[in-house]
């Protein structure tokens, strides 16, 4: 058996979390620069709210029904998250974190054990509002798939309080006739679109297909779906996911920027970003991309690109940094208003077989990296960075309603006045 533990409206309940004040109003969550609505707890979503709306076309609806809005505060979720997934992981000894609000849970080597997984499931979801106050559904299936349908089944179909279990084919079928394809794991709103002209609706019409015909239709993935579908088991998780081939971080600005040394600021915060990430999973950087562009709506909009290529692949932030504000001036056009910048790491090597070149001497300092990385764990991410980073702050992200971040800045732990 196999359980998909999932969080209900992630990014909403966790803003309430440490905030008592607002657990009983409606809360919605904006995106980057405060743009549009990308979450929403389920009071705001019973107010008839549109997700993935902008924040502008729906402020009055908001204002009247006096609903909370919050900017994404990522530091927050990512330490919320990673307490959730801890609780979680002490129910089986095999965890798959597959997204920063959902994991898999593998009972193959104790299913025996479990007398009830209707109780198993509401003991996960009792331990994980208790220690974490986040509200999670549950969903028990053979195989991937169907532990997916059963926890959409857990959280959206009616009869289900948060657990369900797809024991049997009679709870399979059950489920699987009340879901539309759609709501299947892998099927997507384009290939909905083309199964309907199939007569094919629910997830229960799309099992009883033949494999083989829905290969040839569309491709091995969709074989693999109706094969799991049916309760064969045909995906599988690695543990080990194999490193990225490449890394980037972009962003818009907050304010529109003019000027060169605002832009050169950016920019080295996104060498940073990448570079760290880099050393995270063992690479060496050989090739980058820096680009800058103007918005695409501009009257005479402006994009460029530039690809720096290093003698020897290097994890080295001060290295990237200073070959990026090198870059800006052949990216930096007088007049142009800059909306958008960013920096990939294009072409990675593996730091355990890198090739060292007989010409060149390697500008890595592993020690100086390691401190670095050592400080901005311990005290959070951006305790110590480059003075380049912190020249101008105009290109930081617009994010008006950000909430404190309780648990990640010490400046923002709660007072409790007894």
């Amino acid at each position: 058996m196999i359980a998909l533990v999932d969080a209900v409206g992630c990014y909403a309940h966790m803003e309430k979390a440490y905030d008592p004040s607002i657990r009983k109003r409606p809360v919605c969550v904006v995106s980057n620069n405060d743009g549009a609505i990308v979450a929403m707890c389920p009071i705001a979503k019973r107010l008839g709210i549109p997700k993935f709306s902008p924040l502008f076309k729906v402020r009055d609806l908001l204002h009247k029904h006096n609903v909370v809005v919050r900017s994404s505060n990522y530091e927050l979720y990512a330490d919320i998250s990673a307490k959730m997934m801890n609780v979680i992981g002490q129910f089986s000894d095999t965890q798959y974190i597959y997204s920063i609000d959902e994991c898999f849970l593998s009972f193959d080597n104790h299913s025996s054990l479990i007398k009830s997984w209707y109780d198993y499931g509401h003991k996960i979801r009792r331990a994980v509002y208790k220690q974490t106050k986040m509200p999670v559904g549950v969903g028990f299936g053979p195989n991937l798939t169907l532990s997916k349908a059963a926890n959409h089944a857990a959280k959206k179909l009616s009869g289900y309080d948060g657990v369900a279990v797809m024991d049997n084919d009679a709870h399979r079928l059950s489920i699987l006739k009340r879901m539309a394809t759609t709501d299947v794991w892998g099927i997507g709103s384009r290939l909905g679109k083309r199964l309907d002209i199939m007569d094919i609706h629910t997830g229960y019409q799309l099992g009883i297909q033949d494999p083989k015909r829905m290969r040839k239709c569309f491709s091995v993935v969709v074989e693999r779906t109706v094969n799991e579908l049916k309760g064969i088991r045909c995906l599988s998780w690695d543990l080990t996911p194999p490193a990225k081939k490449e890394i980037f971080s972009t962003r818009s600005f907050g304010k529109r920027i003019t000027e060169p040394a605002p832009l050169i600021a950016a920019l080295a915060s996104h060498g940073n970003t990448i570079t760290r990430k880099a050393r995270k999973q063992g690479s060496l950087i050989k090739r980058i991309m820096v680009f800058a562009s103007s918005s695409p709506h501009d009257n005479t909009p402006y994009s460029k690109s530039i690809r720096i290529e290093f003698p020897m692949a290097t994890d080295n932030t001060l290295v990237i940094v200073q070959a990026i504000s090198a870059s800006v001036a052949n990216l930096y056009v007088p007049g142009v208003q800059f909306y958008r910048c960013g920096v990939g790491a294009i072409e990675l090597e593996s730091a355990k077989h890198r090739q060292s070149d007989l010409f060149s001497v390697s500008a890595d300092n592993p020690a100086l990296m390691n401190c670095f990385d050592s400080i901005n764990t311990r005290f959070g991410s951006g305790s110590m960075k480059l003075a380049i980073e912190s020249h101008n702050k105009k290109w930081n992200m617009r994010r008006e309603f950000l909430s404190p971040c309780y648990t990640s800045r010490w400046a923002d732990i709660p007072t409790i006045i007894c």
